[in-house]
C-alpha cells in the first residue's frame, strides 16, 4: 500500500506539470487534504484552471497520457460536473489520484474543502445539501423496490435496496446535524445514540424473514429521521405501513 511519502511525490510531480503548462493558470487541492495533512489513507485530489481559450478535454487527455505513463496509473472513470471534468486514477500501491480541470472563468470553491495553491479563483455559490424531501423521497422509493424484490424472491437485489433505505435515513440524520451528507462521509460522526438503532437495519443473511426484518428497521429509521420532510412522511405513512406489513392477505 502507498505511504504518505509516495503521495507527496506524486503531488509534487503533478504541480511541476502544472507549472510547466502555460494553459494552466491556477491550482488547488480539494477533499480531505484541503483541510491540512489528511491522514495515512487520504486520496490526492488536485484541481486546475484551464485558459478559457483552450478546451478542457485537450489538457485532460495530454495530462492523462503523461501521468499514466509516468506513474503506471490506470484511468478508472470520468465524472463531469458542470464545466469541470474529474478524472480518477488508481496508481500502484492503491493510491487514488483525482485530477480535475475547469475553465478559468468557472474555477473556484464549490464547497468548504478547497485550498488554493497558486493562481486565482472566482467566487462561486456553495453547493447546498440535498433537500430533506429529496433524501426522504429516495428512501421511500428504495423501500418500494425492496419490498417488491422480496416478493419476487430476488434476494440480492432486495439487500441492495434495503441498504439504500438505511443509507438515505442516515443521510437525513447527517443533514439535520450539519454533517456531510454525500457518500456516507458524515455517518461515522453521528452521535452513538443516533447510530445504534441502525444496527438492526443491517441485512445479516438473505433469508426472506431476515430481509423483511432489516427492511422494517430501515423504514423505521427513515421515519425517525424525516425531520424537515415531515409533511412528505405524513403523506406516505399509509404506504410505508403497507410496505412493512407482511401479514398474509385476507
Amino acid at each position: 500500500m502507498f505511504n504518505v511519502d509516495d503521495r507527496d511525490r506524486v503531488r509534487d510531480r503533478v504541480l511541476e506539470m502544472a507549472a510547466a503548462d502555460p494553459r494552466v493558470g491556477a491550482g488547488a487541492v480539494v477533499g480531505g487534504l484541503a483541510d491540512g495533512d489528511g491522514d495515512r489513507w487520504s486520496d490526492l485530489d488536485l484541481t486546475f484552471a484551464v485558459s478559457d481559450a483552450v478546451p478542457v478535454s485537450e489538457v485532460l487527455e495530454e495530462w492523462s497520457r503523461e501521468f499514466g505513463a509516468e506513474f503506471d496509473a490506470s484511468h478508472l472513470f470520468d465524472l463531469p460536473a458542470g464545466a469541470s471534468i474529474y478524472r480518477v486514477f488508481l496508481l500502484p500501491g492503491c493510491l487514488q489520484v483525482d485530477l480535475s480541470f475547469t475553465p478559468a472563468a468557472a474555477f473556484g470553491a464549490r464547497g468548504p474543502r478547497f485550498r488554493l495553491l497558486f493562481g486565482n479563483a472566482v467566487d462561486l455559490p456553495q453547493a447546498p445539501s440535498p433537500p430533506a424531501t429529496e433524501l426522504f423521497g429516495l428512501g421511500v422509493h428504495h423501500a418500494v423496490r425492496a419490498r417488491f424484490c422480496i416478493e419476487r424472491g430476488r434476494w440480492w437485489q432486495a439487500e441492495y435496496w434495503i441498504s439504500g433505505v438505511r443509507d438515505q435515513a442516515l443521510a437525513l440524520a447527517c443533514r439535520h446535524r450539519g454533517l456531510a451528507v454525500a457518500h456516507g462521509r458524515g455517518f461515522d460522526d453521528l452521535p452513538p445514540e443516533v447510530l445504534a438503532p441502525f444496527d438492526d437495519a443491517l441485512v445479516r443473511s438473505l433469508q426472506p424473514e431476515e430481509l423483511r426484518r432489516a427492511m422494517t428497521s430501515a423504514v423505521s429509521g427513515l421515519r425517525r429521521e424525516s425531520g424537515d420532510a415531515a409533511d412528505l412522511a405524513a403523506r406516505v405513512e399509509a404506504q410505508l405501513r403497507e410496505l412493512t406489513d407482511y401479514s398474509p392477505p385476507a
